[in-house]
Parts: C-alpha cells; structure tokens; sequence
C-alpha cells in the first residue's frame, strides 16, 4: 500500500491489516515522541521552574494542544502526509512538554508501571476491538455524551472539591477510554474495509488512538501513580 499521495486504499483484508498496523506505527511513534519530551523537561530545572512559575505559560500550552488537534481534526483529510505528520507530532511534543509536570507530582516508577499497564490495556482492547463481530457503534454513541458528561462533573469538582467525586470521575474515566479504544479501533476498520479512507487515514487515525491511551494512561496513574513525599 502507498501512502505517499491522495489515492484510495484498496479493499482486501491484506490492505485493512497494512493500513491498521501503519496507523499503530504512527500512534507509537507520537507515544515516544512525548515520552521523549516529558523525560527531556523533567530533567532541565529551569525549563521545569518555567512551566510551573508561569501559569500563563502552562495555559498557553494547553490551548495550543487544543488548537493543533481542532486544525489537525480539519485540514488532516487534505494536506500532504509529510504536513499532517508535522502537525501530529507537534501536538505529541507538546503534549510531552505539559507531561514533564506529572514527574514532579507522581514517581517515575510508577508512572512507567503505569505507562506498562496502560499500554497492555490498551492492546487487549484494540485486538478485541478489531476481532469482534459486535456493533460497537452504541459505545461511540454513549461515549460522547459520557465525555461530555465527564468534563462537566470534572468543571463542577473543581469547585466542590469532593473526594467521593473525584473517585468517581476518575473510574468512570478508566471505563470510559477503555471502550473508546475498542470503538475506535473497529471504526477505523471498518473505514478502511469500505474504502473511505484516504492517504492521511492512518494518521488521522493515530491522533484518535493516542488521545485514547492518553486519557487512559491519565485516569489510571490517579489510581496506581504513587505521590512524591
């Protein structure tokens, strides 16, 4: 399969299975990128006292993320592979940049258990999710409203401050990521199967599943990260 220019992918199971293990090559290699970038930060005291001294600074990173993943989410269908590759690990480098705080909060050892656990997740989901013969569309129904649900309680807790709640949004969290991993995983398949995808599918792709084991990665290091004393 060529992904170089703007062609349809041809529909046999050799294609879908090529074009799937090229989405998950580039999702990887988004992975290490921030990995990569957390890891460099956390171990430069003056670019860490400059992200956690300047709040303004902080926030300026986050709408950036937010605004490479609404440009990405929009353009990714119609640029060239080499300038959605660019916008994609921009926002992995990024994302790596606002990571480095979690080391200052959390261990590393168990931010990498985390990380491990994630990751074997992950892939059990994405298997189930490419095997099964199940409509998991009802999950990508229900998992956009909970996602909207989630960020509410999350707006709200930051008020009231509520342990029980927070608990509460983090299992939710988990459940949550895990059966969009599993949607996301069969809908990209089944894109592929129907030949709706183009040249930049994969990476399109990529960007839904890292933001997956993103968030999962998130909720569960709330749950097993140990907290520095």
């Amino acid at each position: 399969m060529n992904y170089a220019g703007q062609k349809s992918l041809a529909v046999t199971p050799e294609s879908v299975s090529d074009a799937l293990w090229i989405t998950y090559r580039w999702m990887s290699l988004g992975l290490a990128v921030t990995g990569l970038v957390a890891l460099g930060v956390a171990h430069s005291p003056d670019l860490v006292e400059a992200l956690v001294g300047n709040r303004i600074l902080f926030y300026v990173l986050l709408f950036a993320q937010l605004g490479l993943v609404m440009a990405f989410s929009s353009v990714a269908s119609r640029v060239s592979t080499a300038a959605a590759a660019a916008m994609f690990f921009a926002y992995s480098a990024l994302t790596g940049v606002t990571f480095s705080t979690l080391f200052l909060v959390y261990t590393a050892a168990s931010i990498g258990s985390t990380f491990f656990v994630t990751a074997g997740a992950f892939a059990g989901l994405s298997i189930f999710g490419t095997v099964t013969k199940r409509d998991l569309s009802a999950v990508g129904r229900f998992g956009f409203f909970a996602l909207i649900g989630l960020i509410l309680a999350s707006v709200v807790n930051m008020f009231v401050r509520s342990s029980g709640l927070q608990w509460a949004i983090t299992l939710a969290g988990v459940v949550l990521f895990a059966g969009l991993t599993a949607y996301d995983t069969q809908r990209l398949k089944d894109m592929f199967r129907r030949s709706e995808a183009n040249a930049n599918l994969p990476l399109i792709g990529a960007l839904t599943l890292y933001l997956d084991f993103i968030n999962m990665f998130l909720f569960l290091l709330r749950i097993m990260g140990r907290r520095r004393s």
